[in-house]
Parts: structure tokens; sequence; C-alpha cells
């Protein structure tokens, strides 16, 4: 019964959601809620949320700092020569724009935080998309999928937690997948050069007039963090390809940046905007590389670190107490928005977890593999890996499940790294979650309804993870 009525909460969930019935917040608090009466233990509900709420706690706390920190750096202009590289390179193209996401998305995620990804990412493509009017699920999609084959990284998360479960060493996990994982970042390439042909198709061919070379208001393109509009104008050209594959000029659309009918309250950020701190940017610059050295090394707790360099990057770049209350109040609708999210999430995984749901879905799952695909257990557990990391948290994946799935392995002859190597498949799809924190910063900052990020990128994301298991098991890595 615990199986039946796990499965149907998860159902639920993911419906009412992406039909748009309920907002997320509110389908993550009702449901399980309404499920832990049904299970027959609503007395217990409290206890279940402070446990779950106890648990996220620290990633709320991660989060809720972290984005004070990385806005901070985006009002000072830390990332703005990183926005220009991206325009020399994308320009107006949207096959170009995707790719680049899908790029910058890669690149950062070397610091294996999902958090710290996304809000770079999104900060530096959203107005890009915005502006251009391409399908901002494109960017989230791409975004999380290439994040999601990148969380394997041994400091990421779900490679350490495999190795701690089934005692080996991270090494041995994730070396020998580095060319699985490669084809799974070929397959994401691949597919943002596809989805960037669609949005091409459905565009034009876009210029962007000498954004480069006059840097005018309009085309320092972040997020606007509270900076008031800057009444720039940026003109698109928007061109039809001939036969021969040149352009010629079909319409001319200016666009005002303070036009909130087309912008959705989007107001791009002057450059020379009173936030800019130019003389502080190495300090800043240094500030963010000890940050993430630290990060990775882990010198100290991810949420201690970003409550310790968001302090200081307040206290230096904003000595007077005004200037910092109106920075932390030009952040404070993501800070809501997101930490909001995680507490609503510990209820769900709160009630998942202490009804004895997920120990029952994984023990029916577990159970459920017929006695001929013992010596084919490498694959299961990359099969499994899919549904089980998108259910459940990678906690609860990897030292509740994994250890079954290992010792099956083991009785059937194969080898506790194997089945380790092939628990780490399902990552592409694991990063879209609504059990993980850092998506909702994705789609928060992208002004992204979940369920519709959800709808868009499954699909995507589950064919990225069977490229990267079947290549596992190509290159005889699995």
């Amino acid at each position: 019964m615990l199986t039946i009525l796990g499965f149907v909460m998860i159902a639920t969930f993911l419906v009412l959601i992406m039909m748009k019935k309920m907002s997320p917040i509110a389908a993550l608090v009702l449901i399980p809620a309404l499920f832990c009466v049904f299970v027959g233990k609503g007395a217990h509900l409290g206890d279940y949320v402070l446990e779950g709420v106890g648990n996220l706690a620290p990633t709320a706390a991660m989060l809720m700092f972290a984005i004070v920190y990385f806005g901070v750096m985006i009002d000072v202009g830390l990332f703005d020569p990183i926005v220009r590289g991206i325009l020399r390179f994308c320009k107006a193209d949207p096959v170009r724009i995707v790719v680049g996401t899908a790029l910058l998305a890669a690149i950062v995620s070397l610091d294996g935080d999902g958090s710290t990804t996304f809000m770079i990412t999104v900060s530096a493509m959203y107005p890009l998309y915005k502006r251009l009017k391409m399908s901002l699920v494109v960017m989230t999609g791409v975004a999380a999928t290439a994040n999601g084959v990148m969380n394997t990284l041994p400091w990421g998360g779900p490679t350490a937690r495999a190795a701690t479960a089934l005692k080996v060493d991270a090494a041995d996990i994730f070396v020998p997948m580095i060319p699985a994982l490669a084809m799974g970042l070929v397959a994401v390439f691949l597919l943002s050069y596809a989805l960037g042909l669609r949005e091409r198709k459905r565009l034009g061919t876009l210029s962007l007039d000498e954004v480069l070379e006059k840097e005018t208001a309009s085309e320092t393109v972040l997020v606007g963090a509270g900076g008031g509009s800057t009444g720039g104008r940026m003109s698109l050209t928007k061109k039809t390809t001939g036969g021969a594959g040149s352009g010629t000029d079909a319409s001319e659309v200016s666009e005002a940046s303070d036009d909130a009918d087309d912008d959705d309250g989007f107001q791009g950020l002057d450059p020379n905007r009173s936030t800019l701190r130019p003389k502080l940017y190495w300090f800043n610059a240094g500030l963010t590389v000890v940050l993430l050295t630290a990060m990775i090394m882990e010198w100290l707790p991810i949420p201690v670190l970003f409550l310790l360099g968001a302090a200081l990057a307040l206290t230096v770049n904003f000595p007077h107490m005004p200037d910092q209350k109106a920075r932390i109040a030009a952040h404070a609708e993501n800070v809501l928005n997101v930490t909001g999210m995680v507490f609503a999430a510990a209820v769900f995984t709160g009630v998942l977890q202490g009804t004895g749901m997920v120990d029952s879905m994984a023990t029916w799952l577990v159970d459920a593999i017929p006695e001929g695909m013992g010596p084919q257990m490498g694959l299961v557990t990359g099969l499994l890996s899919l549904p089980l990391t998108y259910f459940m948290s990678n906690d609860g994946f990897y030292f509740g499940v994994l250890p079954v799935l290992a010792e099956a392995g083991q009785a059937h002859g194969v080898s506790t790294l194997e089945i380790a190597r092939a628990s780490i498949a399902g990552q592409a799809l694991h990063m879209s979650s609504p059990l993980v924190p850092a998506v909702y910063v994705l789609v928060g900052m992208a002004k992204v309804e979940f369920g519709d990020h959800t709808k868009f990128t499954v699909k995507w994301a589950v064919l990225t993870s069977l490229v990267v298991l079947g290549s596992g098991i190509l290159f005889g890595i699995i």
C-alpha cells in the first residue's frame, strides 16, 4: 500500500504542476500533507516536516547567501566581461546563443554547485533570450541538462555519495567514466545546436547592431536587480535567407528597454550604473576564486562560505548601511522564492522518508528485477538511476538503494565499481527533479514555470542520460 501511495503522490504532484492547477510551493506542501493523512500517520506530520526542514536548512541557507553574493557580484560588474565574451560569440544568432548557453553552463559547473551555475548562466543569457524573444524553457532545459552531466564530478556530490555508500575510491568511479560523460556532453551540445536551429527557423536570422562597439545601456545585458530603467534602445534586424545563403533585410524592429509589455519588467543594467565598482574588480574576482576554491577543497561547509562571502562582499563594495540594505532588498524576491521552494520541498521529502514510502518504493523496484537480469545489473542500475534519482533525493538513492543493487550485482558476478559507475548515469535527469533545490534557482531567475520546464526538459534529459549509459556499456566501462 505504501508503494502505491508513494507513486500516486508523486504522480499527482507532477500532473498538477504541469497542468498548472497548483503552484509548486502549494503542491509541495498540500499534496504530501494529504497523503500523510491517507497513510494514517497524520499525527506525525509535524515530526516529518521538522525533520525534512532540518535536513534541508543548510541548503536553504547556502542558497540564500549564494543568491545575495552572486547578486552583488552582478551589481558591481564582475560578470560584465563574461557577457561581452558571450556576445562576441553568440551575436544575435539563436543557434550560437543556445550552444553558448550549454557551453557556459558546462564551464561554470566545474565548481560543482548547481545553484552557482544557474545563477551565472541565467544572469548572462536571460537578457539575450528575452530581447530576441527566444524560448526561455530552451535556456533552462539546456542549462539543467549540461549541469546534470557535469554534476558527476567527484566534488559534485553523486560520485562522492556512491563512493561512500559502496566503500570504493571516487576516482575509480569517475576517471573510467570520463569517455561516457564526454559523450553525454557531446549529446548536450548536439541537442543545443538542434534546438538553436529550431529557434532560428521560428525567429529568422537576427543581427544585433553594433552591440560590442557602442556598449549602450541596452547592450550591457545582465539581469536587472532593481537598478532602475535605463531607457536605452536596441535595434534588431531580421533577415530572411535567400537561395544562395545571403541575407536580405526584411524588417527592422526596435524595442525600448523599458517596454514592460514586451520585457515583462526586464531592465537592462547601465554600464555606468551606480552599483559598479571598477576599482574593486580584482578584489571581487579574487574573492570569488577563493570562495570557489574553498568550496572545492571543502575548507568550510558551503553555507558558511557563502555566508562569510556575502557579508564580506557587501561590506567592502557597499560600506554604507543604506547601500547594503538597498542591495539586499534588490535580491530579496529571488531569495524568498528560492528558499520558500526549498522549505516546501522539505515537506515533500519529509513525508516520503518519514512514512516509509521511499523505502517501500525502492524495495518494490529492486524486487521487481527479473532473476535472469542478474548478470546485467550494471544496465539495470543505470536504467533505475533515471527514475529513482528523479523521484528521490541523491542521498536516498545512493545510501538507501545503491547498496542493495550492489549486493544483487555481486551475487551475479558484477563488480561493485561497475554498479557505482552505472549509478551516476541518470544525473542529467536528476538536475530537473522537483526535489533538487537548485532547479528552483534556475526557473525562478529565468521566470519560467516549473511545470513548463519539466514538460520540455525531461525527454531531452532522459535521452542524454541514456547516451551516457549506452556509451559506458559500449566502451566496456559498465
